[in-house]
């Protein structure tokens, strides 16, 4: 009796997509999604790129979503829903300009680090729809909230009156959306030492104050202590300022 022949082990690949072939909902299919446009760009990614990465059909897909469109936008209406949630909460509060600017940088990071993913697709579109062309009018509305509690604060005399309102905000968060290309959950780094280390370089600035010891009070995360009034530091001599050099 002839021996059958032996079946061809599956390839690398095969086995790859079988052991990621599982019911998805669209949830699950929007966080692979995500993963896949942040590495090969939204405009570099197909539906059949997906369905690769996913281990099932592109029917399958669209049995739970219409288009990619469609996923760009829930993960796009994600990321601005947490900033202007922010917005929301801060604007109902009636404390000084400099203190809800500092509260909206905190919880920028915050938001930056709990909604990683989609924030970093939103920093990356480029306007080539009427989709991103959308999500950048609302990156700039909030631009624009920003730069106004600045002015506030500026002429509270509780930031420095030397610099441009507009370029002060885009520094801010520009700090901020710098955790975008370097932050990983697994950096070893707790989340409110990001917080802290952000909030205090942005408010306080780098410089130790002179006479004070390098180690001092020091914020985990951070070289330098800074100083309530050091040169870099973005405040002035106003209400706030004064508050923290106490």
């Amino acid at each position: 009796m002839r021996a059958r022949p032996r079946a061809k082990p599956a390839s690398p690949d095969a086995r790859g997509a079988a052991a990621r072939r599982r019911p998805y909902d669209v949830e699950s299919l929007l966080e692979v999604a995500i993963a896949v446009f942040n590495e090969q760009g939204y405009d570099g990614t197909s539906m059949e790129d997906l369905s690769r990465r996913l281990g099932i059909t592109k029917s399958a897909i669209y049995h739970h979503v219409e288009s990619k469109e469609q996923l760009l936008r829930m993960a796009l209406d994600r990321a601005l829903e947490g900033l202007f949630t922010l917005v929301a909460d801060i604007g109902a509060t009636d404390q000084p300009a400099i203190e809800r600017l500092e509260a909206l940088v905190r919880g920028g990071v915050e938001v930056l680090i709990d909604r990683l993913p989609y924030v970093t697709l939103l920093l990356r579109v480029r306007g080539n729809t009427a989709l991103e062309h959308y999500a950048l009018e609302r990156r700039r509305s909030f631009d624009t909230i920003v730069a106004e509690l600045v002015k506030q604060a500026e002429a509270d005399g509780d930031i420095r009156p030397d610099v441009d309102p507009g370029l002060t905000a885009r520094l801010l968060f520009g700090m901020v959306n710098s955790l975008a290309d370097w932050y990983r959950p697994s950096d070893h780094l707790e989340r409110s030492e990001v917080v802290d280390a952000v909030t205090r370089l942005a408010f306080e600035g780098l410089r130790t104050p002179r006479g004070q010891p390098m180690g001092s009070a020091q914020v985990p995360g951070c070289i330098a202590q800074p100083s309530g009034l050091g040169e870099s530091s973005l405040l002035g001599s106003g209400r706030a300022g004064a508050a923290r050099g106490k």
